[in-house]
């Protein structure tokens, strides 16, 4: 009977002692969920998104583009033209457009006019418009064309770890119609001048960057290629042209979303 009584007497003294441990386990297991929880649900999360997939889809979309663009390292003229482009995307990755422009015509900085005698120069100066008109070589009026745009790179910037900034970058390849100003071949006294059309062609390179689902901005860079008439000889041109524009896309939303 003694036996039995220190047994229940040493069973009550150890019974805190296991209710301190168990307890201890629980709050240790406790802890351990409670850490995960903090990396799943922390600041960290809310700061550093995973990005994956394309925000923004051009298939099935048209793109209207009003542009201004400006001509690079010409000898004589700096043409400031003002037109827009409209693009229909039948797939992600490829776009037909159709583009016209209208050029302003300035003298370039560099242009002078030279007077020469006895073999040394007398002078030069800084010429007019109308002392270069259809003289000199690259006096644009207007342009026009069809492109191919092929962009095989779609990607993202991020800024500040905490937004990022979509884009991408294409190819352009096409034929253009080109309206210059040259001198009048018919003209006797070899003054005066007159609009010519040729043919041309044009290849380029393009980046856009989307706002969001329905405005970009878009830069390209391109080469005119075409040939004028001189009173003498033909003059084969390459025109660089840096043109910036914002482009809006019709719908408004993408047609997958």
């Amino acid at each position: 009977m003694k036996s039995l009584y220190r047994w229940m007497v040493a069973l009550c003294l150890m019974a805190p002692v296991l209710s301190r441990a168990q307890s201890t386990s629980e709050e240790e297991e406790a802890g351990d969920v409670s850490e995960v929880d903090k990396d799943r649900m922390g600041p960290l999360r809310d700061r550093v998104r995973p990005v994956s997939g394309h925000v923004f889809l051009k298939k099935g979309r048209f793109e209207f583009s009003p542009s201004a663009t400006l001509s690079l390292r010409d000898a004589f003229f700096t043409k400031y033209i003002f037109g827009g482009t409209l693009t229909y995307h039948p797939v992600e990755t490829i776009g037909v457009s159709l583009r016209a422009g209208y050029a302003l015509n300035a003298v370039s900085g560099a242009a002078q006019i030279c007077e020469f005698g006895d073999g040394d120069t007398r002078g030069c100066v800084s010429p007019k418009l109308e002392d270069l008109d259809g003289d000199a070589p690259g006096q644009i009026k207007m342009l026009g064309g069809v492109d191919v745009q092929w962009a095989p790179i779609y990607g993202k910037l991020s800024l500040l770890a905490e937004k990022f900034v979509h884009f991408d970058l294409y190819g352009v390849v096409g034929a253009s119609a080109v309206q210059y100003r040259g001198p009048d071949l018919n003209d006797q006294t070899d003054t005066l001048a007159k609009n010519y059309l040729t043919p041309g062609g044009n290849v380029g390179v393009g980046m856009r960057f989307f706002f969001n689902r329905w405005v970009t901005l878009r830069t390209e860079v391109r080469d005119l290629i075409y040939v004028e008439k001189g009173r003498n000889e033909n003059f084969l041109r390459n025109q660089l042209l840096f043109e910036l524009g914002v482009s809006f896309f019709f719908p408004s939303s993408n047609p997958e979303s």
